[in-house]
């Protein structure tokens, strides 16, 4: 893991992670659409709507962490939502992702926030297991409700 290097990206990545991020929505089972993926992404960072670090292995973009910020009143202070996170196929079993969690982990207690909160697939049962060996609780008090304003 010594040749994996995380860092807070800025607009100055956004060629690197460009094309991290329309592979990650392509994951998601998405579309490609590499000009969409740059744009949406230059635009949160742009406006400061999200925190994201980059992973770099071997000198090459290997994955992404995006998080966006919201608050808890009832604690009243900041909680982060993991909302994305991604290693290329070619830098998966590497060690990536555990860095990449390292960093938002750091980054969420330096700026004294309440907690994390992530969603992941039922299915997906590696991550699981990672956030889990990093001792990412899962949830049993709640549930997650969604409504889909129509259009």
């Amino acid at each position: 893991m010594e040749d994996v290097l995380v860092r807070q990206a800025t607009l100055l990545d956004l060629a690197d992670l460009g094309p991290l991020f329309d592979q990650y929505r392509q994951f998601q089972g998405q579309a490609t659409d590499p000009a969409a993926a740059k744009d949406f992404l230059g635009a949160r960072l742009e406006r400061d709507e999200s925190t994201v670090f980059i992973a770099h292995h071997q000198g090459r973009p290997a994955g992404f962490a995006q998080l966006y910020p919201t608050f808890s009143s009832v604690s009243l202070k900041r909680v982060w939502i993991l909302n994305d996170l991604f290693v290329s196929q070619a830098g998966r079993r590497q060690g990536i992702a555990t860095r990449l969690l390292a960093a938002i982990e750091e980054h969420a207690r330096s700026l004294g926030a309440a907690r994390l909160t992530l969603n992941v697939a039922r299915l997906n049962t590696s991550a699981q297991a990672l956030y889990e060996a990093r001792g990412w609780k899962r949830d049993d008090q709640f549930f997650m409700y969604h409504h889909y304003p129509k259009g």
